[in-house]
């Protein structure tokens, strides 16, 4: 499993609000959610990203309440990947839980501008930014999760399991 993208920063204490603003949770609909990804912290984000497009973030990514929509919002918008120097806890469980891949490496937060092209590899937790040539290593995300990944998030990787068994 791997990525490619165009870096879109993004700073500290990104929460849950700023992904997804509250007043869109009237709606659970992935398309819906992702015509307002980063609305708040970025207005621009969402018509200027490029599907594959990756975000970079200080600490504490996804901050806040425990909504499932603000991963979903990401993953629905065209983002490949989500790195950053750390992930609310919360965030990051649902993240995986939806199927938006996601790295904890802050070396690469430190090496990465706005617009570096960025590739990874999920399998190794090797990243290359390919417009400066500079490498980073995060932890590889585990082949049970690159599963959960490839599969759409949990729900979808059970309903798999539960048909190849039937």
């Amino acid at each position: 499993m791997k990525f490619k993208g165009r870096a879109w920063r993004f700073g500290t204490n990104i929460d849950t609000d700023a992904i997804i603003p509250a007043r869109y949770l009237n709606t659970s609909d992935p398309d819906e959610l992702a015509k307002h990804c980063m609305e708040d912290a970025d207005p621009g984000f969402v018509t200027a990203m490029k599907p594959g497009d990756i975000i970079v973030a200080d600490s504490n990514f996804g901050c806040g309440s425990s909504r499932e929509h603000a991963p979903i919002a990401i993953k629905a918008a065209g983002v490949s990947c989500v790195i950053a120097r750390s992930f609310a806890r919360i965030f990051y469980r649902n993240a995986f839980n939806m199927g938006l891949p996601i790295f904890e490496c802050g070396d690469a937060v430190d090496g990465i501008s706005e617009g570096d092209t960025i590739e990874v590899d999920a399998a190794t937790g090797e990243m290359l930014n390919v417009t400066s040539q500079r490498k980073f290593r995060a932890h590889p995300i585990p082949p049970f999760m690159q599963e959960l990944i490839a599969s759409g998030g949990l729900m979808k990787y059970a309903q798999m399991r539960r048909l190849q068994r039937d």
